[in-house]
């Protein structure tokens, strides 16, 4: 049913979706959708939660994986395995953040920054050229906001898929330029 709720929206708006086409495109019955769902901000709100919680695994592969490089290389991986997950299904990143800006509240909104926040803390801390006084939680909260602005605002500026190799050199560039600041700063 997630699928199929993406499908549609890739074709129309939210608003223009009824619970009847999505179980149409999925195969299934209203019974079973009201089985899982209490309606369809219910299904949008599953939809939004499941595909940010592939990020944050993205993020924590990366710190198991990357502990004990330079800070550089895991922020480079942090950034690629975001990328990698947009290159899958790139058509539907553009639907997600669009949705996100009319779904999600804004505790709800607040708490699943705060767990992009701490991922990205944990996966700078493993680095092997930490500078003892480094100011984890503000690099973790800036790179962030960098890296999900690009791509939540490249998405929603234009109706085709952005260029991903093209945000990758952005969103490095301007990650590496801060936490370096920081670490000339520390």
């Amino acid at each position: 049913m997630q699928d199929a709720f993406v499908r549609l929206l890739l074709e129309r708006s939210y608003a223009q979706i009824t619970v009847r086409e999505i179980v149409l495109v999925a195969g299934t019955g209203l019974g079973s959708f009201y089985e899982y769902f209490s309606g369809k901000e219910d299904l949008a709100k599953v939809c939004l939660h499941l595909r940010s919680k592939s990020l944050l695994l993205g993020i924590r592969g990366v710190t198991s994986s990357h502990a004990g490089q330079p800070l550089m290389q895991i922020a480079e991986a942090v950034v690629e395995s975001q990328l990698q997950a947009h290159r899958e299904r790139a058509d539907e990143w553009g639907a997600h953040y669009l949705l996100e800006r009319h779904y999600s509240t804004s505790q709800a909104y607040r708490k699943m920054f705060e767990r992009f926040v701490d991922a990205w803390a944990a996966a700078i801390e493993q680095a092997a050229d930490l500078p003892p006084d480094y100011p984890v939680r503000d690099a973790a909260r800036v790179s962030q906001c960098i890296l999900y602005g690009l791509l939540n605002h490249s998405y929603l500026a234009t109706d085709s898929v952005p260029d991903l190799d093209l945000l990758r050199q952005r969103a490095n560039t301007a990650i590496s330029g801060y936490l370096n600041a920081l670490r000339c700063a520390a």
